[in-house]
């Protein structure tokens, strides 16, 4: 009893970055909050840099530090196979932010954005930083963006 208690202590003090699933609900979040809106095209299971982008950057306690207090979180996903298809009112709204925002179709692409939609800052490919690095890259683009 003590280390499921113990366990379930450790689990909620670890950061989970919620990534919103609306893109209309992140805008309208962000400027409530005063926080920029980070959107990611990615293809969650047959893209390599995708997967590492997640798992060594936004997956980091870096990142997901800074982004549970920072960041409107958005995950465009474009997956493959069948069985990992978003339902049809999210891929419909993935392929519009895709024809917006990517309209090259790269992936991973990362763009911040302000609550109005506006592009701030993008990354094209997976960064070529560590995720201290690239946390520090986007929190410095955040503080200067407040109002």
């Amino acid at each position: 009893m003590k280390y499921l208690f113990a366990g379930l202590i450790g689990l909620m003090a670890m950061s989970f970055t919620a990534w919103q699933p609306d893109f209309e609900t992140a805008k309208k979040i962000a400027r409530e909050k005063d926080q920029l809106i980070l959107l990611n095209f990615s293809g969650s299971d047959w893209c390599g840099p995708c997967i590492r982008l997640k798992k060594e950057i936004f997956d980091s306690e870096q990142f997901s530090g800074m982004a549970d207090t920072t960041l409107i979180m958005v995950n465009a996903d474009f997956p493959r196979n069948k069985k990992n298809q978003p339902d049809k009112q999210v891929q419909l709204q993935n392929e519009a932010l895709a024809d917006k925002y990517n309209p090259m179709g790269k992936f991973p692409f990362t763009v911040l954005l302000n609550a109005d939609g506006k592009v701030i800052a993008s990354w094209d490919g997976l960064p070529k930083a560590d995720a201290a690095l690239f946390t520090r890259q986007v929190k410095s683009i955040c503080d200067a963006n407040k109002h």
